[in-house]
């Protein structure tokens, strides 16, 4: 298992990383400039097209990167700026593996003046090069049914007889769906919380002990904590000096 963090700025650095050597890719790339972040960022469609164009070279047949964004409202309409990225992923040569939602516990206070809905959510595209060679189903959602006995019939054989099913006893928790509720993370140094626990499911499901984990947009460091933890090697690359040593410390301190 090896660390490497990286100051720079992602679309260079990822030009000097190995072509498919990456495993899986957990990030948050910047939304539609709602955060200046040290007033280091430079983000429209040119850029976020090469970062995407990056990932899909760094990425490995079978690989998954998880791209989690929102967009921001501008005159009274939201951008659409993601559902733009998810489509440009696709032309790079991604598919479109899932779209998932992440349903925050919590989030600011409703204005009606808005005339619209309180925003509980935001978008987890996860793009896949070619069919994703790894997929540990996270199964956390209580069964109700748990403990009964599930038999019966299907179809009829040859002989025109029922096919009886195997009797299976029902577990006591199913898989859960494609929309993750987690709580945000508590306080940070970092403008843009990303919780610690996405991270952790997102490395938990799309790869296994000893793959290696990316991150083009470090932030804080919580996609290379969780990578650590869960033994899997892990790349990360940040451009703001007081960002990246947040990172590093948190990093490799644990």
């Amino acid at each position: 298992m090896t660390i490497e963090l990286i100051q720079g700025d992602c679309i260079e650095e990822m030009i000097k990383m190995q072509k498919e050597s990456v495993d899986l890719t957990v990030t948050s790339p910047p939304y539609d400039n709602l955060r200046t972040y040290e007033g280091s960022l430079q983000w429209n469609e040119n850029i976020w097209k090469q970062v995407l164009e990056g990932l899909y070279r760094v990425t490995k047949e079978g690989g998954v990167v998880v791209w989690v964004v929102g967009d921001a409202t501008i005159k009274g309409s939201e951008t659409g700026t993601s559902f733009k990225q998810a489509l440009y992923a696709m032309e790079c040569g991604f598919n479109l593996h899932d779209t998932m939602i992440y349903k925050k516990k919590s989030c600011y206070a409703h204005d009606p003046r808005n005339k619209r809905y309180k925003s509980y959510s935001e978008y987890m595209f996860v793009f896949s090069k070619g069919k994703p060679k790894t997929y540990n189903e996270i199964k956390d959602v209580p069964n109700k049914h748990a403990g009964k006995i599930l038999k019966g019939t299907k179809g009829r054989d040859k002989d025109g007889n029922k096919r009886k099913l195997k009797e299976v006893v029902i577990a006591d928790y199913q898989a859960r769906p494609n929309i993750w509720e987690i709580a945000s993370s508590g306080r940070s140094k970092h403008p843009a919380i990303f919780p610690e626990k996405l991270a952790h499911d997102h490395i938990i499901s799309w790869s296994n002990e000893g793959d290696t984990v990316f991150d083009p947009f470090l932030g804080s460091g919580t996609t290379g904590f969780a990578a650590k933890q869960l033994k899997r090697s892990f790349i990360g690359i940040e451009k703001v000096n007081k960002y990246f040593e947040i990172a590093k410390e948190r990093i490799d301190n644990d």
